[in-house]
């Protein structure tokens, strides 16, 4: 490990580097409902350019057209009439209790980078509010950093659970042969966490999480010694820092990374424990999920909402 990459997380308090700032919006963007068969085909041409031509998981534009005019919600990031990227979801029940899941996020790959996946969401949050819907939820791969930047620190959203292979064998080449674990977010769209984070008044110090252990990270090519989860208030989950260059040098590698992060935030969450954010300091290409014990959490004011358990979704 190079000395930058050891500062970046283990650095004395008084170093520590906070998120950089969002990109500032593009004027010319606009963020609104799809109205017409052309845009709805369009999504479905964008969900084959991110997922892959032959994806099994596509949504046919028909079916996303229908959603729209049932309760669902398909919105869409523009430069003029040209689309840049969508969110789709559609209401939802659990135990009796309502909720929107949303499905599906996706920005063309020339213009990600930009926040466009952060106003997306932000105009799903606006418009479910307007419905009078309250929670929104999702699934995403623990493994990819900036999904997971998106979801805990700039959104607000809380981990729910950890769903090993939630989608199994897909076919494609973005999930690659890797399984499909997934963390299930939890999003209360006018909790205060949510308005701190949206706001950029939320705050995590991030002081004790380097001085927490550090679980999950692969020791060696021969690591098979069973992984070590001390029971203390917090803890740090690092992921690696490329997901796909990774995929490509050292498979065998990035599979044992995902057993390792599987195993630990199965562990830590089945006992309660709370993800208080993903630490990406700036300056390093490190990554890391901060968790901490119910206790911990109690004591700083951030809860978990444990009734809301959603099986489904993408």
């Amino acid at each position: 490990m190079t000395e930058s990459r050891r500062r970046g997380l283990d650095a004395p308090p008084q170093d520590i580097p906070q998120e950089d700032p969002e990109p500032p919006p593009d004027d010319d963007v606009t963020i609104r409902p799809l109205t017409d068969r052309r845009e709805f085909r369009r999504c479905e041409e964008i969900q084959r350019e991110t997922w892959g031509q032959d994806f099994e998981g596509r949504v046919p534009s028909l079916l996303l057209e229908l959603h729209q005019k049932t309760g669902g919600l398909v919105g869409g990031a523009f430069d003029e009439d040209e689309l840049l990227g969508f969110v789709f979801g559609f209401p939802a029940l659990e135990d009796g209790l309502p909720y929107h899941w949303s499905h599906m996020l996706a920005v063309r790959e020339d213009r990600r980078g930009e926040g466009l996946g952060r106003r997306l969401k932000l105009f799903q949050r606006e418009t479910l509010l307007d419905r009078g819907v309250e929670v929104a939820c999702w699934s995403f791969d623990p493994m990819v950093a900036r999904n997971a930047h998106l979801n805990l620190n700039a959104l607000g959203a809380e981990v729910l659970a950890c769903v090993p292979d939630m989608y199994g064998d897909t076919d494609s080449p973005l999930h690659g042969d890797l399984g499909t674990d997934r963390l299930l977010a939890f999003w209360e769209l006018d909790g205060e966490r949510a308005r701190e984070a949206i706001s950029g008044d939320r705050r995590v110090d991030f002081t004790p999480f380097a001085r927490a252990p550090e679980v999950g990270r692969p020791d060696g090519p021969e690591d098979d010694a069973a992984p070590d989860f001390p029971e203390v208030e917090r803890v740090r989950l690092e992921i690696p820092p490329d997901l796909e260059e990774l995929r490509q040098e050292d498979p065998d590698l990035l599979e044992r990374w995902r057993e390792r992060t599987r195993a630990a935030f199965t562990h830590y969450l089945e006992r309660g424990y709370g993800v208080a954010a993903l630490w990406r300091p700036p300056g390093t290409d490190r990554s890391a999920y901060c968790l901490e014990s119910p206790e911990a959490g109690r004591r700083l004011g951030r809860s978990s909402s444990d009734a809301w358990r959603p099986r489904h979704g993408s």
